[in-house]
């Protein structure tokens, strides 16, 4: 089968026209990023827009964010309830001020793909606090320290004995984000190892990409997949860093 046609591949991600290349960098971006890297098999459109957006929402890029934003809306790869439950486990994990601005994007294109298809925008719904998960604070800590453990593959969960451990990390990360139905683990492990992998910091990084593989709920090749993907949006300096953590992770794991 020959090499899939990039202009194609193009308007089938972004969702539109690709305008003639005048430069090297927007050659490359047609060739390379489009030629190349979305026309692979290994990993679902989905999954790579789930690494896509937290690359350019974690850059703060507002040209690439609101049109990655508006591609994975106006495709149907995901929906609305989707990348609103997206932009709060990147909140987590890349922060709060960053997360409010994927949600001010997500907003905007949004009810520009209700215009454009001739709709008013619709309000979002109003969610039950039914959804808020345990409401005993105790059963909620006791929660989060199991839920750490299955996530981290770890005999024990962190000691209550600061804020961010108690509150943070027991109470909503696990006690409450990993849980919620919006996403599957999987959809999770991919959006955490793209988060972290921005930051380059070497021991989160490790830790989610150990974790994701010894848990079975990504394969070595599709961390692979998800390393390209996340160089060619987030740096290849970067995407290194996090390569490396696959490699080390794949030496020390049985076959």
């Amino acid at each position: 089968m020959g090499k899939p046609d990039a202009e194609e591949t193009f308007r089938e991600v972004m969702t539109g026209e690709l305008a003639a290349p005048a430069t090297p960098f927007a050659r490359a971006a047609r060739d390379f990023v489009f030629g190349d890297v979305w026309s692979r098999p290994g990993l679902s459109r989905h999954d790579r827009r789930l690494v896509t957006l937290a690359c350019v929402a974690a850059a703060g890029s507002p040209g690439p964010m609101e049109e990655q934003v508006h591609a994975a809306l106006n495709s149907g790869d995901l929906d609305l309830a989707t990348m609103l439950e997206l932009v709060l486990h990147f909140a987590v994990y890349c922060g709060w001020p960053k997360g409010s601005e994927l949600e001010r994007v997500v907003g905007e294109q949004s009810a520009r793909i209700a215009r454009e298809n001739g709709r008013e925008p619709e309000p979002w719904p109003v969610l039950p606090n039914d959804g808020l998960g345990e409401n005993d604070w105790e059963k909620r800590l006791a929660r989060g320290e199991e839920v750490f453990k299955e996530i981290n593959l770890l005999p024990g969960a962190p000691p209550r004995t600061s804020p961010y451990r108690q509150a943070g990390v027991l109470g909503f990360v696990f006690g409450h984000l990993w849980l919620r139905p919006g996403l599957t683990r999987r959809d999770r492990r991919i959006l955490s190892i793209s988060c972290v992998g921005t930051t380059g910091a070497p021991t989160p990084i490790r830790m989610h990409v150990t974790t994701a593989l010894r848990s079975g709920d990504l394969t070595r090749e599709e961390l692979d997949e998800i390393v390209l993907q996340f160089a060619a949006y987030a740096g290849f300096a970067t995407g290194a860093v996090l390569n490396e953590a696959v490699e080390a992770a794949a030496a020390a794991s049985p076959a």
